[in-house]
């Protein structure tokens, strides 16, 4: 449920930890852009079509995963910009991530810091839930404030639940 749905029908049991900020996206997708003009301007045109196509498959095949990898990488960015809008926030019981994801805050036990395959650090959830994996919380990129603050906001709402007690400091 966003945010102001919820404030619309008096849910004032909701606190927000986080809120996820645009900033970071609108920056990769101009520099996407860029790049993307200019891989395509040094693809030769000349010719005729098939020529030209011809020559663009088999004589620039470096060009072409260059742009390949521009348009992966934006692809990517455009699937992230769903959430710049969205806040990291509980109420009392559930941890919340948008409207796409929420855990008990009884079953949390920390947040750390990890980094991911592509080596970009985000938040995760340490979760007893049976399993060895955490769960992505945040991309650090994508914070309005420090990493600490948030996991500091996270833990005490867990203590405030009943989960691990843990040393919180508060900023």
């Amino acid at each position: 449920m966003p945010i102001w749905a919820a404030m619309e029908r008096g849910d004032r049991n909701m606190v927000v930890i986080a809120r996820l900020r645009a900033a970071p996206l609108v920056g990769w997708q101009f520099a996407c852009a860029v790049l993307l003009g200019v891989l395509a301007a040094r693809l030769d045109w000349s010719g005729d079509p098939l020529d030209a196509f011809w020559n663009m498959v088999f004589g620039q095949t470096l060009l072409l995963l260059g742009i390949a990898a521009v348009l992966g990488v934006w692809a990517y960015i455009i699937g992230m910009w769903r959430r710049r809008g969205d806040y990291l926030r509980h109420d009392g019981k559930t941890l919340y991530r948008g409207a796409s994801a929420q855990w008990p805050l009884a079953l949390v036990r920390d947040v750390v810091v990890a980094r991911g395959n592509l080596g970009l650090e985000s938040l995760r959830l340490v979760v007893d839930d049976d399993s060895e994996v955490t769960r992505e919380l945040v991309k650090l990129y994508m914070l309005e404030g420090p990493p600490e603050v948030v996991r500091d906001g996270v833990m005490f709402a867990v203590a405030r639940v009943g989960g691990r007690l843990e040393a919180v400091t508060v900023h």
